[in-house]
């Protein structure tokens, strides 16, 4: 019981520094773009629609960012809290580790970035942690963590609809917290990310009529952009001038984002010109796409790889301090906190820790050591979210259009978790009385 109560104070003492290094909060640029959805109570499918509803919810606790950080550090801190109570009955380094764990970069980073990623990321930890903890217990609180984690789990994917293909495995966790069977998430894969997919129609376009703004355009706008590139042949359906044509095939393609072609010079005349033909949203620039591909396949495929090595072993933007105004990111600077975590990051962002491709060699080890044990609830916790994350990770290969660091903060979460839980799978459980 003293493992378990010191593992607490810790998640509780992380939760207050939290609230004192972020308070009240890193408002992103988009951030601020839902909360200005909820003033206006009208919905967009640009940024997630999901996140404006829970904000509009939390809202009264704290207005602004600081209601969501309270969210956010609640999750965050209440998973790791439920972990280390947990871990103790089979490992008591563990549980006294993972809290410490929980402050290491780049985990602790971000818990106070305002932005979906990390609401996204904390919600499935959480659901996960109160699954983990409640396996060995009494049927009713078992079921009862089960729906909620469900819950979560589905709000995790309205938050980032690119998960729909990882949350499979993570709901055969869930659903089966004793042990992790490949063969019952094999064969629920499709069927189950079928079901996410019909959820996010359902709740987008359904119950909360959202604006079509046709956010998957922007991909295809990237893709063609990477494909004319790659083959030096123009593949938009619209004809340039002979200096746009140059521009397209040698100098607007950045493997690192889509925004090249969105609003940045010299090249933005790309979006100009698709919004004022209609072509953006219209199923003739998906039909480009299809066409583009199907054509050049290679170039395409060149383009992707090209796009996820920069993701996976690029020094890839972090803490977002350039996405809030001048004036507020000198009055963050002044608090000796604030300011600490940030020269820490400084020092610590062209290191191994904040390369994606860490991580993912990361999780594909915690995989393969979870591996042996996964008919034991550490192990099936381990290997549930490492291969769900692995998973959400290569999503990217085939749906990303920019590259920074807080596209794998899920990842990162996981492997951090799942690490810790290994040990306890190779033990029997044990009183926890000293």
């Amino acid at each position: 019981m003293i493992v378990r109560l010191v593992a607490a104070a810790l998640a509780l003492a992380g939760f207050a520094l939290t609230l004192r290094v972020f308070w009240p909060g890193l408002q992103t640029f988009d951030a601020g773009y839902v909360y200005d959805s909820i003033k206006a109570e009208r919905f967009g499918d640009w940024q997630s629609p999901m996140m404006a509803i829970v904000w509009s919810l939390v809202d009264p606790v704290a207005p602004g960012a600081a209601s969501m950080l309270l969210l956010t550090a609640s999750l965050y801190w209440g998973a790791f809290g439920l972990l280390g109570w947990a871990f103790a009955k089979r490992s008591r380094t563990a549980a006294l580790l993972l809290p410490l764990l929980a402050l290491t970069p780049p985990a602790f980073v971000f818990v106070g970035v305002i932005w979906r990623d990390m609401l996204f990321a904390v919600i499935w930890l959480f659901g996960a942690a109160l699954v983990f903890a409640a396996a060995e217990r009494e049927k009713p609180l078992r079921v009862a963590a089960q729906a909620i984690a469900l819950g979560l789990l589905g709000l995790g994917v309205l938050l980032r609809p690119n998960a729909i293909f990882a949350a499979p495995l993570l709901a055969v966790y869930v659903l089966w917290p004793a042990r992790f069977s490949w063969r019952r998430a094999a064969l629920l894969l499709v069927p189950m990310a079928a079901a996410f997919a019909l959820l996010i129609q359902l709740v987008y376009y359904g119950i909360l009529d959202a604006k079509r703004q046709h956010p998957l355009h922007s991909l295809l706008v990237f893709d063609l952009g990477g494909i004319t590139h790659f083959t030096k042949d123009n593949q938009f359906p619209v004809a340039w001038t002979g200096e746009q044509r140059l521009l397209l095939a040698e100098s607007c393609y950045k493997p690192e984002l889509w925004d090249v072609y969105w609003y940045l010079e010299p090249c933005r005349f790309v979006m100009e010109r698709l919004e004022a033909d209609r072509l953006f949203g219209a199923p003739a620039l998906a039909e480009a796409w299809r066409r583009a591909v199907t054509a050049h396949p290679l170039a395409y495929l060149q383009h992707r790889a090209t796009f996820f090595w920069t993701f996976l072993a690029g020094a890839n933007p972090a803490l977002p301090l350039d996405d809030i105004a001048a004036q507020t990111r000198a009055a963050w600077m002044q608090d000796a906190f604030f300011r600490t975590l940030v020269n820490l990051h400084d020092a610590l962002q062209p290191t191994l820790l904040f390369r994606v491709g860490f991580w993912l060699a990361a999780l594909l080890a915690v995989c393969g050591s979870a591996w042996p044990l996964r008919g034991t609830p550490p192990g099936a916790f381990a290997l549930a979210l490492g291969t769900c994350a692995v998973v959400y990770l290569l999503t990217f290969f085939a749906v990303g259009v920019a590259v920074d660091f807080r596209y794998a903060y899920w990842p990162v979460l996981a492997a951090v978790a799942a690490a810790a839980a290994i040990p306890g799978g190779r033990r029997p459980v044990t009183g926890c009385t000293a």
